[in-house]
C-alpha cells in the first residue's frame, strides 16, 4: 500500500511538472513580457529589442491558448481509445496459440473505422471432450451488432464445458439470443424511444459454426446458416457438411438436433474457419475476393504455414484485393494439428498413407 501510495505521489509530482512546463512558462514569459512594456514604453525606445520582445510574448500567448484548447481533448481521445481497446479486447480476447495439441491463431477485419470488434465473433477452449470451437456474424456489422456478441460468447464459453454435445451448446446459443432480443426490444420500446423502432426479434439472426475436435482428429459439426470451413493439406478444399440449419433467430431449433461428422483432421493439416465477409469481398470493379485461392497459395509458399501468418497473409491479400475498403467485417480462425501420427479406423487408412505420401514428397 505505501509503494503504490508513493507511486502515484510520484506520477502525480510528474505530472504537475509537466504542468508547469507546458502552462507555466508561457504564462510567466507573457506577464514579464507586458511588465516590461509598461514599464518602458514602446516609444521611447528604438531599435529591434522591443519589437522581438513584443512578437515573443504575443507568440507565447498563441501557444499557449492553443496547447491549453489541445491538449485536454486530445488527453481524453487518448484514455477513451485505451479503455475501447481493453473492452474489445476482454470480449474477443486473443486465442492461445495452442489448445489440446492444436496450433491456433485468428483475427479480425472491422468494417468500422477505429473497431477492433464487430459483428463477427470466434472462440476456442479446451474441454474434456475435445476442442471446441465457435465461429459467428451477426446481422449487420460494427458497434451496433457487440450485444449481440457478448451474449454469445458469454454463452458458448459456459457452455463448452457444461453442456454433453454440441447440440446442447448450440441451444444454450438460441437461449441467449433470444434474450438478448428481448432486453434490445424492450429498450427500443416506443415507451422508452419516440419512434417506432423495428422489431429485432423479427429481423435479427446469427449464423452460428460449431466444432468439436477429438484427439484422435475427428471433427464433428454443428451450422446453423455459416459457411463451411477449408481444409488446408497441400491445398485449400472446401468441407462438403451437407446443407446448413437456418441462422439463430428467426426460426426455433428442430426437436432432433445432433452434430454429425465433418472430417478427419490428420497430422499436419488445418481447419480454416471464416465468415462471409472474407469471399463476399469485391475489388472496384466488382469481382469476388477468392478466398480458396489466397489460402493455396499462402499454403504453397513455402513451408508449414503457423496459424498466425497464415492470418495475416490471407488479410494482406484480401486488403490489397479490396484496397482497403471493407464493407463488412472480416474473420479467420485456424487451427492446426500438430498432434502425433495416432491410429485410424478403417476407413481412414487410405485418405492417411495417401497423405503420408504426399508428406514425404
Amino acid at each position: 500500500m505505501i509503494r503504490t501510495k508513493t507511486w502515484r505521489g510520484a506520477c502525480a509530482g510528474v505530472l504537475s511538472v509537466r504542468r508547469v512546463l507546458v502552462f507555466g512558462l508561457p504564462a510567466v514569459w507573457l506577464v514579464a513580457a507586458t511588465a516590461w512594456e509598461l514599464a518602458c514604453p514602446f516609444g521611447s525606445h528604438g531599435g529591434m529589442a522591443p519589437r522581438f520582445v513584443t512578437c515573443a510574448a504575443f507568440l507565447a500567448l498563441v501557444a499557449y491558448l492553443l496547447t491549453g484548447m489541445r491538449l485536454g481533448p486530445v488527453r481524453e481521445l487518448r484514455r477513451v481509445r485505451e479503455v475501447a481497446r481493453a473492452a474489445q479486447q476482454v470480449l474477443l480476447r486473443p486465442l492461445p496459440p495452442r489448445l489440446d495439441g492444436l496450433a491456433v491463431a485468428a483475427g479480425q477485419l472491422s468494417a468500422s473505422r477505429g473497431a477492433t470488434v464487430g459483428g463477427d465473433l470466434y472462440e476456442a477452449v479446451a474441454t474434456p471432450r475435445g476442442v471446441r470451437v465457435v465461429i459467428g456474424d451477426v446481422r449487420g456489422h460494427g458497434l451496433a451488432a457487440i450485444g449481440a456478441v457478448a451474449a454469445l460468447l458469454g454463452s458458448f464459453r459456459e457452455a463448452a464445458h457444461d453442456e454433453a454435445d454440441l447440440a446442447g451448446v448450440m441451444r444454450k446459443l438460441e437461449r441467449a439470443l433470444q434474450r438478448h432480443l428481448r432486453e434490445r426490444s424492450r429498450s427500443e420500446h416506443p415507451s422508452v424511444s419516440s419512434t417506432d423502432p423495428d422489431s429485432p426479434l423479427a429481423e435479427e439472426f446469427v449464423t452460428v459454426l460449431l466444432l468439436e475436435i477429438h484427439e484422435d482428429g475427428e471433427v464433428l459439426a454443428l451450422n446453423c446458416g455459416h459457411p463451411w470451413p477449408y481444409r488446408l493439406r497441400e491445398s485449400a478444399e472446401p468441407l462438403a457438411g451437407g446443407d446448413p440449419l437456418p441462422p439463430l433467430g428467426p426460426f426455433p431449433l428442430p426437436d432432433g438436433l445432433s452434430a454429425h461428422r465433418c472430417t478427419r483432421l490428420l497430422p499436419g493439416d488445418a481447419l480454416v474457419l471464416h465468415t462471409d465477409g472474407a469471399e463476399d469481398a469485391r475489388d472496384g470493379d466488382g469481382r469476388f475476393f477468392c478466398l480458396r485461392t489466397a489460402l493455396t497459395e499462402a499454403a504453397a509458399a513455402g513451408p508449414p504455414v503457423p496459424p498466425a501468418a497464415l492470418v495475416r497473409r490471407v488479410h494482406t491479400a484480401l486488403l490489397r484485393h479490396t484496397g482497403g475498403r471493407l464493407t463488412d467485417d472480416v474473420a479467420l480462425l485456424v487451427l492446426r494439428n500438430d498432434r502425433r501420427q495416432s491410429p485410424a479406423p478403417p476407413g481412414d487408412q487410405e485418405p492417411r498413407r495417401s497423405h503420408a505420401r504426399s508428406a514425404h514428397r
